[in-house]
């Protein structure tokens, strides 16, 4: 299995701050793999606990009985099953300093809230993704496939295929309703795929929610989840104080291309090259491998467009610099008049034209194109 150095290394940066380290991501992502070759690494006396397994959750009815005696790495998995164990914890490494508790969660910190309010300057938080550009030896392979590791080494596209259908499944009849959410998995499954067709795009809940004959608050709430189970990206609008007249609804982009071509019922790259979707499903990929690759929060990520058209695919606040991204399908990218005026009206320290391939050029100053393999 595929040594994730990166986080490895995070994990261990973690414990020197704090004494719980919760590791959080979709399911699948290969967490648990993960926590094993930290335990591995480290040679350490790891005691596993799975919130999944009834056995273990049955332990930790009672955990000063189950875990104050414990020596060693604690691995407290799918945590989200068992918010109520957070208080204890705190408690716990309190009293001991020296404990050393990796939490792993399938749902964002914001689903996980007891974590951030009992936890309170004892725990870290690391958001892991499947598998990235500079992880894998074959971008078009990762672009198809997408990044969950199963899906990315199955040995055929047939079982890559297979496999994304049957998360995707999974996902709909199991762990929507263990994330304590009671929807039926049929109006989740066409909620869903309504996003697939705005990938990319400014997401109208009234819109989406008449199409499936829900409220548009409904389908905000439905948004909500799948954004906290990370399956899918809010990209929040950036408002300047201009004259001009801002678009104020976020954009939504699948964060595994994999399975945004399942839901498009797109089965390899072939079918992918003819498909209406081809430059929004290579915008989505990319914009998510530039942000890993800066190493940003979400809340640090934003778009930009104006009623008059004017836009830019990606706005990063980083080290209080303000840096551009416009992604582009293409091997000849021009410097078009938007581009212009992002730059002049965001003030923008830097516009980088991310397309296809390993080339990297410079058309003025302060614009760049740069292929997504050298990222």
């Amino acid at each position: 299995m595929l040594k994730r150095k990166y986080y490895l290394d995070l994990i261990d940066h973690s414990f020197l701050i704090n004494p719980i380290c919760a590791l959080l991501g979709p399911r699948q992502c290969g967490k648990t793999t993960l926590s094993k070759q930290y335990s591995e690494n480290n040679k350490l006396q790891t005691h596993f606990f799975d919130l999944e397994d009834p056995t273990d959750l049955s332990k930790l009815d009672n955990p000063k009985l189950a875990l104050e005696s414990l020596e060693g790495l604690i691995v407290i998995d799918e945590i989200q099953r068992k918010e109520n164990l957070f208080p204890y914890l705190r408690v716990l490494v309190d009293k001991y300093p020296e404990k050393r508790i990796l939490v792993l969660g399938s749902a964002s910190q914001d689903l996980i809230r007891q974590s951030s309010e009992t936890l309170a300057g004892r725990i870290s938080y690391i958001e892991m993704t499947p598998f990235a550009i500079h992880e894998v030896n074959d971008t078009y392979k990762l672009w198809n496939r997408g990044g969950f590791p199963k899906s990315h080494l199955a040995t055929s596209e047939r079982i890559s295929s297979e496999w994304r259908k049957s998360y995707i499944r999974t996902f709909l009849e199991r762990d929507i309703r263990a994330f304590g959410f009671d929807i039926p998995p049929q109006t989740m499954r066409r909620f869903w795929s309504m996003l697939a067709h705005y990938h990319g795009q400014i997401f109208n809940a009234s819109e989406i929610g008449r199409s499936i004959n829900v409220s548009y608050k409904t389908s905000d709430r439905y948004l909500d989840i799948l954004t906290g189970t990370f399956m899918i990206r809010r990209l929040s609008p950036w408002f300047e104080n201009l004259s001009k007249r801002q678009v104020k609804s976020p954009k939504i982009y699948f964060r595994d291309s994999g399975l945004l071509h399942t839901i498009l019922g797109i089965e390899n790259h072939h079918d992918l090259l003819k498909h209406p979707k081809l430059g929004a499903s290579w915008e989505g990929m990319a914009l998510e491998e530039v942000i890993k690759n800066l190493d940003v929060e979400s809340d640090d990520c934003y778009f930009w467009a104006t009623q008059g058209g004017a836009e830019l695919d990606l706005l990063v606040l980083k080290n209080s610099k303000k840096l551009g991204f416009e992604i582009k399908y293409t091997d000849n990218p021009k410097i078009t008049k938007s581009m212009r005026i992002a730059i002049d009206d965001l003030k923008l320290d830097n516009l980088t034209i991310i397309i296809p391939g390993k080339e990297n050029f410079k058309l003025e100053d302060n614009i760049e194109v740069r292929g997504i393999e050298n990222l």
